[in-house]
C-alpha cells in the first residue's frame, strides 16, 4: 500500500524517473509533446502544486519557529549572506549574458522549503528544525529576491523583465495559493474537521503535481533547446560547484553559532538545496524568447540537485558534519 510518507522518501527516484520519460518522449515524439506547452494548463498545475506545498509550511507556527534564535540566525547567515557571495563569485565564470544570469541567480538565491525537509531526515538532520523555518524562509526569499537581483544585475534585469506577467504570475501561482493555505491552516486550528480533511488530502499533492510539473517542462521543452545546448552545459558546472562548497561554508557558520550536530545539519542541507519550484513560474512569465532558456537553466539545476541529494545524505553525516563534531553528541538539543 502506498502511503504519503513512502511517497515522500521515494520522490527522488519519482522525479528522476520522470525527468527520463519526459526527456525520451520530448525527444521521440516533439511534435506531439510540443502540445502541452500551455501557458494556462501549466500555470494551473503548478498553482494547485504551490498551493499542496505551502499547506505543509507550518505558517501558523511562525511563534514557534522563533524560538530556536540560533538555529534561525544561522540558516539566515548561511541562506542569505554566504549564499549570495558565492553565487556572484561562481556566476563570473559564465557567459555574462542577462537571461543566463537571471536563470542562475533565480534559482540559486532561493532556499528550498520542501523536499529538503525529506533529505535533510534522511541525511540525520534535525528535520524539525528545518520544517519549522521553512515559513521564515519563504518569506525572506520573496523579500530579499528582487534586492539581489537589483544588486548583481543592475539594469540588466530590467531588459528582459516585463514587471507585468512577472508581477501577474506572483501574484496568481504564488501568493493566491499562499493565502489560501494560510486561511485553510486557521481554519483547521479551530477544529474544523473540513478543513482538516482537506489539509490532510492536500498532504498528498506536492510530489505528483512535482512530478507532473516537470515532466510537462521538460517533455514540451527539451525538443527546442537544441540551440542553447552550449549555455547549458556551461551552467552545470557551476552547478556542482554550488553544492561543493557549500557544505564546507555552512560548516563554519554551524561551528560559529555553536549548533548540535543534527540542528547543524539542517543548516547545511538548506544551505545547499535550492527552490526551483517556486521560481519556475516566475520564469516562465518571462518574454517568451526568453522564457525556455531560463526555465531549462533552473530545470538543469533541478536535475543536477537531485543527484547531489544522493550525495549529500551519505555526506554530510559521515564526513562533513560527523556525529562526533565539535565534541558534541548528535542526539544533543
Amino acid at each position: 500500500m502506498i502511503t504519503r510518507e513512502k511517497l515522500e522518501q521515494n520522490q527522488i527516484w519519482i522525479y528522476v524517473s520522470t525527468l527520463v520519460a519526459a526527456a525520451a518522449l520530448g525527444l521521440l515524439y516533439p511534435a506531439l509533446m510540443s502540445n502541452l506547452d500551455h501557458q494556462i494548463l501549466i500555470s494551473v498545475i503548478i498553482g494547485v502544486l504551490m498551493f499542496g506545498m505551502f499547506t505543509q509550511i507550518p505558517f501558523t507556527s511562525i511563534k514557534e519557529s522563533l524560538g530556536n534564535r540560533r538555529f534561525i540566525f544561522a540558516i539566515l547567515t548561511a541562506n542569505y549572506i554566504a549564499v549570495p557571495i558565492i553565487v556572484w563569485l561562481l556566476s563570473q565564470l559564465l557567459p555574462q549574458q542577462s537571461p543566463v544570469l537571471l536563470g542562475v541567480y533565480l534559482v540559486l538565491l532561493t532556499p528550498c522549503i520542501d523536499y529538503v525537509i525529506v533529505f535533510t531526515h534522511l541525511g540525520r538532520g534535525n528535520e524539525k528544525a528545518m520544517l519549522l523555518s521553512t515559513p521564515i524562509l519563504f518569506v525572506t526569499q520573496m523579500l530579499l529576491l528582487p534586492a539581489y537581483l537589483w544588486m548583481f544585475m543592475g539594469n540588466k534585469a530590467s531588459d528582459i523583465v516585463n514587471p507585468g506577467p512577472f508581477v501577474e504570475a506572483f501574484l496568481t501561482i504564488i501568493v493566491l495559493p499562499l493565502l489560501l493555505a494560510v486561511v485553510l491552516q486557521l481554519f483547521s486550528r479551530k477544529k474544523r474537521n473540513g478543513a482538516q480533511r482537506l489539509l490532510d488530502v492536500s498532504a498528498w499533492i506536492p510530489v505528483p503535481l512535482m512530478a507532473l510539473t516537470l515532466f510537462i517542462i521538460v517533455s514540451s521543452q527539451i525538443s527546442k533547446l537544441s540551440v542553447y545546448w552550449d549555455t547549458i552545459i556551461l551552467v552545470v558546472p557551476i552547478y556542482i560547484a554550488f553544492m561543493f562548497i557549500m557544505p564546507f561554508i555552512s560548516r563554519l557558520i554551524v561551528k560559529w553559532f555553536g549548533l548540535d550536530i543534527r540542528s547543524g545539519r539542517a543548516v547545511i542541507f538548506s544551505a545547499g538545496t535550492r527552490n526551483s519550484l517556486v521560481v519556475l513560474p516566475l520564469a516562465l512569465a518571462l518574454p517568451e524568447n526568453w522564457s525556455t532558456l531560463v526555465a531549462a537553466i533552473i530545470v538543469t539545476q533541478t536535475i543536477v540537485e537531485l543527484v547531489g541529494e544522493l550525495i549529500y545524505i551519505h555526506v554530510i553525516p559521515n564526513v562533513i558534519l560527523r556525529d562526533t563534531a565539535f565534541g558534541e553528541n548528535s542526539d544533543k538539543n
